[in-house]
């Protein structure tokens, strides 16, 4: 069993996302001991901005002279990962709406025709079936169904439809949300609530 582990708050020990994933992959370890857990921290190690040539390498064999180039070999090494996991653990912090800029450098990775997904007659055919996520969600303010400012919400939304979009429907949240309502008050609740809701999984 295979879990990759991402986090992409920018805030270290102080991000409330990465202390409800950690949490989560805890969960895994206790139910599965032998569990391979590979870390990926998008903050300290960021996948540059997706281009021509990182994504035409995408799923092909790496060319001697295209090995020697570091940002190359780590575009490879994120699809690989994400194709060989059995189980996804991501971190996610909402920043201005929608999610870390690091974090879509990272989807743009593993989101490849051919590679997770397809387009066949009917449509697009997702290539990652069978694999579990596990989005470990935070945000300051409100933004849940039914919530003022729902419309506003492209951080959850958006993730869903990346990983339905592959072939993924077994996707769990975890939400930490409200943290910095009432001056942070309700902070330590509610990170403990979505705590314990990853020590369930």
């Amino acid at each position: 069993m295979k879990l990759l582990h991402i986090d992409s708050s920018i805030l270290g020990d102080s991000s409330a996302s990465r202390q409800v994933s950690a949490a989560a992959v805890a969960q895994f370890r206790k139910k599965d001991p032998s569990v391979e857990v590979i870390s990926l921290d998008l903050a300290s190690d960021p996948l540059p901005h997706l281009d021509v040539e990182a994504l035409s390498w995408l799923g092909k064999e790496l060319t001697p002279d295209v090995s020697a180039r570091p940002e190359l070999v780590a575009s490879a090494k994120a699809l690989s990962d994400f194709k060989a996991a059995d189980i996804v653990v991501i971190g996610v912090p909402m920043y201005n709406l929608s999610i870390p800029s690091q974090l879509k450098s990272w989807i743009d990775r593993i989101m490849v025709a051919g590679q997770t997904f397809r387009y066949g007659p009917s449509g697009i055919e997702g290539l990652a079936k069978g694999k579990t996520v596990v989005l470990a969600v935070a945000r300051g303010g409100l933004y849940g169904e039914g919530s003022p400012a729902a419309s506003f919400e492209h951080q959850l939304s958006y993730l869903k439809s990346v990983f339905t979009m592959i072939g993924i429907t077994d996707i769990t949240v975890i939400e930490a949300e409200g943290l910095a309502t009432n001056g942070g008050a309700d902070r330590a609740r509610i990170l403990s609530d979505a705590e314990q809701k990853a020590s369930a999984l």
